[in-house]
């Protein structure tokens, strides 16, 4: 039986660990050409190996999404080794600084948004203006945050990044619906990734509390938000487009 995604040529930025690596290794698996993309080589080499043991080809490219022409690059590259670009997985993101507000730099914030905002624009762009110029149709997956739907403390570059990831989001997908060109986000709540290691290192006993905050009492898979963006890029969501959708195991349904 053919997968979710077969034949479709997908673009995973962000792939060298963490949800990108689950997603690029799973998109393969259900039948994508998968192009994988991070500024980590030894990250990429990694997922191509996961990979391969899977019984899966996917190609990989060094780039960074912040970058104005190596996120023009990645999408024309992509058309270049398969012909096309029908969706992607902009996923690509970093954490920053641990601060409060007042405390925090703005070398910080331009960090943090050149590469969770701006990278995820330049991305999305290039991807619109290749899936026009094809004649339309495409899905684009970014990923956002429950940070993007709710506020935290001590991440304001963080939180205003994601919560512009949305924005940007829903303000795409209203632009091309009728282009046949559906843009949609997933909003992770805390999962099991080398980010929330390094966040809960600030706090070492947060990550009980952190559990404990979710309906399901569990952190969440890789695995679980590449599934959720998986089904977004494929048809099978065909009537979805301009959703933030939180894959946190009930973390934002309560108070």
């Amino acid at each position: 039986m053919s997968g979710m995604l077969e034949g479709r040529s997908i673009l995973v930025t962000g792939a060298a660990g963490g949800i990108g690596q689950a997603a690029a290794v799973l998109f393969a698996k259900e039948g994508a050409r998968v192009i994988a993309a991070d500024l980590n080589p030894d990250g990429l080499a990694e997922t191509a190996r996961i990979a391969s043991d899977a019984g899966q080809a996917i190609e990989t490219i060094e780039a960074n999404v912040g970058s104005e022409d190596d996120a023009n690059r990645l999408v024309s590259e992509t058309i270049k080794r398969h012909g096309m670009i029908d969706g992607a997985f902009n996923n690509a993101g970093i954490e920053g600084d641990w601060a409060r507000t007042d405390e925090s730099t703005l070398e910080n914030f331009n960090r943090v948004v050149g590469v969770n905002q701006t990278g995820v624009y330049l991305c999305m762009r290039a991807e619109i203006q290749a899936m026009l110029k094809a004649g339309a149709k495409g899905s684009i997956v970014n990923t956002a945050s429950i940070a993007g739907i709710a506020g935290a403390m001590y991440m304001p570059a963080y939180i205003a990044s994601k919560h512009a990831v949305v924005g940007l989001t829903k303000a795409a997908a209203m632009e091309f619906a009728r282009k046949d060109i559906r843009v949609n986000a997933v909003c992770p709540g805390p999962i099991k990734t080398r980010m929330l290691d390094t966040l809960m290192g600030h706090h070492p006993k947060a990550m009980d509390a952190t559990s404990d905050s979710t309906a399901m009492k569990r952190l969440g898979e890789p695995q679980e938000i590449a599934e959720a963006a998986c089904w977004l890029l494929s048809d099978r969501s065909s009537y979805v487009t301009g959703v933030a959708l939180p894959v946190d195991g009930g973390m934002v349904a309560g108070p």
